[in-house]
């Protein structure tokens, strides 16, 4: 029975990310975010019962991509492209033609926003990879798409809730999101060694960057609160980078 356990709890994260796609696509980003934020949870969780119980399988690594692939591959990529459409002047001719239209002829597609589903692609290839990759035990090769899902939904929560005109201007920007969009395709699949948040044993020093990352986290969540998730992924980056540095 404990062999099943990993299974469905990324088959919950498979779920979430299902809903989400349903309200990313219905621009309800705050509904589609919750059910993002849930499925990451899953997908930590079902890794850490995988391990704890002993029961992990090829059938659990290529079910848990599966699941990232639309959790942490397509929703980013359709907030993104729906980030973009906001920046052109065809949106509300495209949401208003979605529910009258029957002939698809003469549904308005704008190419310009499909810019964002590159998000999409630069994801797949990279479980693809990541599936195939022997070396990522202790640490990741590129940004995970967990991380850089956090990333993108972020911008909506940050426009939403902290309301700055200043902000806003900026994540509305086209050149910022086409910017913001080839940087995240091109972080997925670098070659850049980025730590990862798996504790081998609760000992300060060799966990010391995990222990301040993650308290650096907590403090930056509690001023900037969603305006942080961009600040934290540059900051574990950074970090990341550094610590490849004093290693060597």
């Amino acid at each position: 029975m404990k062999q099943h356990v990993p299974n469905a709890l990324t088959l919950l994260n498979l779920l979430s990310g299902s809903i989400a796609v349903i309200f990313a696509i219905d621009n309800h980003f705050i509904a589609a975010s919750l059910f993002v934020f849930l499925g990451i949870f899953f997908d930590f969780f079902d890794g850490f019962a995988a391990r704890k119980l002993n029961v992990q399988s090829e059938l659990g690594l290529q079910l848990d991509s599966l699941a990232d692939m639309v959790t942490s591959g397509l929703v980013p990529g359709i907030i993104m492209y729906k980030l973009l459409l906001l920046t052109t002047n065809t949106s509300e001719k495209v949401y208003n033609n979605w529910s009258s239209n029957t002939d698809w002829l003469d549904f308005n597609l704008p190419i310009f926003p499909l810019l964002g589903l590159f998000v999409t692609l630069a994801s797949a290839y990279r479980l693809a990879n990541f599936n195939l990759d022997t070396e990522q035990q202790s640490y990741f090769k590129g940004l995970p798409t967990p991380a850089n899902t956090l990333l993108i939904v972020s911008l909506p929560l940050i426009m939403e809730f902290q309301n700055n005109d200043f902000i806003n201007a900026i994540i509305l920007n086209k050149w910022f999101l086409i910017g913001l969009t080839f940087l995240s395709c091109y972080l997925l699949n670098s070659n850049i060694k980025l730590f990862a948040l798996k504790f081998k044993n609760w000992n300060f020093k060799t966990n010391a960057t995990r222990y301040i990352f993650i308290m650096l986290c907590i403090v930056l969540l509690v001023v900037l609160q969603f305006a942080a998730i961009p600040v934290i992924i540059l900051l574990y980056i950074t970090m990341s980078l550094i610590d490849n540095l004093t290693s060597k």
